[in-house]
């Protein structure tokens, strides 16, 4: 349709933009200044969380204010603790997030729960925000690289399941929740994912060996679904809120939760999985 070219012009113009200043931000920040960026990040979902869960005036302020406490005492314990605490605190927090993301938003999916409680809402909000900020943190501290990696990963399958879904989508995923989405888009991704991994792979000092190539597309493979589940929960969410967006921030895309869907399910997971592997 016409109106759909100035729509996807804006959308690669604003993705374009943010793809350049996070590349500034994610190789030239020092650790302190990227911390603040985070901060702020992770304070604007919850300015967008609080609209979707109905929340305003004092309670959308106090949860501001509580998610801001939130993220200021995980900074504030990082530079208290020793390392094998921190380790513990980074662990605890994104065994919540795995148990949000395995467990229960699957099950909120397939039932369709329609969540009115506003402490519910707000602890899943924290679940949500918090460990994909932590996990934003601890890789980029381990190696900007493996942060943009998995970033690039997440987006390369959101961009192949449009452009599937465009051309080839005909078997709805979850019509009640986002009509737009089908079977054949994740195919897309999940092609999309597999060349991204193979091309990544050939470049990287692991080349050689031959074992880890299938190690990686099956983890690929793996966080594409984790991403459809990140994705598909907020358009439950804002369906649930009778909004199109999270918010007006990002010209073509909306809110800063309509970019970051699927990297709230995927980020704190990759960490997680990260942590394990330091540990064994």
């Amino acid at each position: 349709m016409d109106w759909e070219k100035p729509m996807l012009k804006s959308r690669v113009i604003t993705a374009t933009v943010l793809l350049a200043l996070l590349l500034a931000a994610l190789f030239a920040l020092p650790p302190a200044a990227w911390a603040v960026l985070i901060v702020v990040m992770v304070m604007q979902g919850a300015v967008e969380w609080s609209r979707l869960s109905g929340f305003t005036g004092r309670k959308a302020s106090l949860y501001w204010g509580l998610t801001l406490l939130l993220m200021l005492g995980l900074l504030w314990m990082d530079a208290g603790t020793t390392e094998a605490q921190r380790l513990q605190i980074h662990l605890a927090v994104y065994a919540v997030s795995a148990l949000l993301w395995l467990i229960i938003v699957p099950a909120w999916l397939m039932v369709g729960w329609k969540v009115r409680q506003p402490v519910l809402m707000a602890l899943t909000g924290w679940a949500v925000l918090v460990p994909t900020g932590l996990a934003m943190l601890d890789m980029r501290a381990a190696s900007p690289w493996i942060l943009l990696f998995v970033m690039c990963l997440v987006w390369i399958a959101d961009i192949a399941a449009y452009f599937a879904g465009r051309k080839f989508g005909k078997r709805k995923l979850a019509p009640s929740i986002s009509p737009g989405k089908t079977w054949e888009g994740v195919v897309g991704a999940l092609l999309g994912v597999s060349v991204y991994v193979v091309l990544a792979w050939s470049f990287s000092p692991d080349f050689a060996h031959r074992e880890v190539l299938p190690i990686l597309l099956l983890a690929s493979w793996w966080w594409v679904g984790l991403a459809v589940i990140g994705d598909l929960f907020e358009s439950a969410v804002k369906r649930q809120a009778g909004v199109k967006d999270s918010g007006a921030l990002l010209p073509g895309h909306g809110g800063l939760l309509d970019r970051i869907d699927a990297l709230t399910s995927t980020l704190p997971l990759a960490a997680l999985a990260m942590l394990l592997h330091k540990l064994g």
